[in-house]
């Protein structure tokens, strides 16, 4: 059975150290683990390397870390809505490391299946590439990825179990399945906990790869950007 704790602060707190490198779910404010993403701003630790899509937005999701100044470097494939997180950047505060999307997902992925790296046409020729072995298959050329393998992972989830099995809702699952695998060490937050087992053919992350777990605090969920349509008389 995966461990439970009684709060975030409590499942982090035997290891988050300064230095460490923690791969942390969500797109945009969708998916966020918010309860353990406050507890590593309340935990004080510094120089993090975080990999995520992206940082949030400004006082929100990982832009809290950014605002307390604990990040050195980011590994992620987009600025976004973060004014905080472009102007650490520009200022030379933080070193980023711009992955494409899809390779991004794809080094998680292989860093959690014992991968070391991959071969991808994307980024070839770009400064995503540059000093980085190629090879030519099938007369295209590829670029070598390095699988990531982070010491902690962070990961929100919609429902798990005892086992450590989650299931994910809707555009929150984006990133946290890969997340959830290529951390040394991955704790989960999930807004219901079963009592008994999510059924097999649901299961999206299996419990092999959740080291520990606990349950979400009820909040308001945030949005990005809220857009809507203006009423249109036929």
């Amino acid at each position: 059975m995966v461990r439970m704790f009684s709060s975030a602060a409590d499942a982090l707190r035997d290891v988050l150290t300064d230095g460490i490198t923690i791969a942390v779910g969500g797109f945009g404010l969708s998916g966020n683990p918010n309860d353990l993403i406050e507890a590593v701003r309340d935990s004080g630790v510094r120089d993090l390397t975080i990999v995520s899509n992206n940082m949030g937005v400004d006082g929100k999701g990982l832009g809290l870390l950014l605002e307390n100044r604990q990040v050195r470097r980011v590994v992620a494939s987009y600025v976004g809505e973060n004014k905080l997180f472009a102007q650490q950047y520009l200022d030379g505060e933080l070193d980023v490391e711009f992955v494409p999307q899809g390779t991004l997902a794809e080094r998680m992925r292989a860093g959690g299946s014992g991968i070391p790296a991959f071969y991808t046409r994307t980024g070839v020729g770009t400064p995503v590439a540059e000093g980085k072995p190629h090879a030519e298959f099938d007369g295209v050329t590829h670029v070598l990825e390095r699988g990531i393998v982070a010491d902690l992972s962070l990961v929100h989830a919609h429902t798990a179990d005892r086992a450590g099995n989650l299931t994910y809702r809707y555009a929150a699952r984006n990133f946290n399945p890969l997340v959830a695998m290529c951390g040394r060490v991955s704790v989960a937050e999930a807004e219901v906990v079963l009592d008994g087992f999510i059924d097999p053919d649901h299961v999206v992350t299996p419990g092999v790869f959740v080291n520990r777990l606990t349950a979400a605090r009820e909040r308001v969920k945030e949005i990005e950007q809220r857009t809507v349509r203006s009423t249109v008389e036929v």
